[in-house]
């Protein structure tokens, strides 16, 4: 490792070696208010500096239009990177509320297609299903994204929102490089099943939101203080009562922060970037920012060891965390536990 870059990880046994941070990039397109693209670009080429390789999309992410954004950035650095998007998420244009999830195999094959079309690539480093469709067959699924590696246009799978039970079904079928779930200091749900299964089979962890979608960087404490368009204002546990209850659980991470020298986000990503240890597993947070001061602030993260007392104060907050982490929770893979 060079100064001021990070270390790398593999994913999966057999998969890319990674740096141990990623970059989400959902919000350079939408569900977070409205976004500046000349400064995102600047923030996609300041985690290239930092040693980020872990580039993170998905095609319901503006209805494509985040892919399409990626896709001069991927030219660019094609052979640098690491390029992961997802599958299985349906919109429609008439109705901009409607979320419908699709594991058909056919499906599957479309959807490739139109992905790698956007991006501007010929294979996909990393393609996940996004959410599971208890409706089908798990082995179908994962069968025809198998087909698509021998088909060079996949590289290596992921899974994303699934239970212990489904990681180990589907690793059955064909090896799992990745798995992609909500960890972070207020949602822990991930420890029941899955990250077992994942350190048994060989399976990096991939959590997203691992700054509770920014509310454990003490950025807002209510939801109504963000956009009318910002999809956290519907998030039962950024509004009301239960917005007022979680952000007293905070005050632990801001004095933890203080005794580091650090901001209270990069202590709780330094949290689950220490999971690794604890669990015996890789794991690639890929928090998301459009900033490049954010992006250099939680890369710095990776740099800070928590000490045994710090970690004893942060156990208790998941289990006092008030409201759930979706309005709906039914493709979440508590629904399934």
């Amino acid at each position: 490792m060079t100064d001021g870059t990070i270390g790398k990880v593999r994913l999966g046994t057999t998969g890319p070696e990674v740096g141990v941070q990623g970059l989400g990039c959902m919000g350079m397109s939408e569900f977070y208010g409205d976004t500046d693209e000349t400064a995102a670009r600047d923030t996609l080429d300041a985690a290239l500096e930092a040693g980020v390789t872990l580039f993170d999309t998905a095609d319901i992410y503006g209805s494509g239009a985040n892919e399409e954004f990626l896709g001069p950035f991927v030219a660019a650095h094609r052979e640098e990177i690491t390029l992961a998007t997802k599958f299985s998420v349906v919109r429609r244009a008439d109705d901009p509320a409607f979320r419908g999830i699709s594991n058909d195999p056919a499906y599957i094959r479309e959807a490739v297609e139109a992905s790698l079309r956007r991006l501007g690539v010929d294979v996909i480093d990393l393609y996940y299903m996004h959410r599971r469709d208890p409706g089908v067959p798990l082995a179908e699924s994962v069968g025809a994204m198998a087909e698509l590696v021998r088909a060079g246009k996949v590289r290596h799978l992921g899974l994303s929102e699934v239970t212990g039970a489904e990681l180990r079904e589907a690793h059955a079928v064909h090896p799992i490089a990745a798995l992609q779930s909500e960890w972070s200091l207020f949602s822990r749900s991930v420890e029941r099943s899955a990250v077992g299964a994942a350190a048994e089979l060989g399976v990096a962890l991939v959590p997203y939101s691992p700054l509770g979608r920014g509310f454990l960087t003490g950025s807002f404490a209510n939801a109504a203080e963000l956009s009318e368009d910002d999809f956290r204002r519907g998030q039962p546990r950024f509004t009301g009562e239960a917005a007022a209850a979680n952000a007293e659980l905070l005050e632990p991470v801001r004095r933890i922060a203080a005794a580091h020298g650090a901001t209270p986000a990069q202590i709780a990503l330094a949290w689950v970037q220490q999971r690794a240890g604890v669990h015996g597993l890789p794991v690639v947070p890929i928090p998301g920012t459009r900033r490049r001061g954010r992006l250099e602030e939680n890369v710095a993260a990776t740099r800070i060891t928590l000490t045994p007392g710090d970690l004893a104060l942060l156990e208790p907050i998941a289990g006092r965390v008030v409201g759930d982490r979706y309005p709906d929770m039914s493709s979440t893979s508590e629904s399934r536990e």
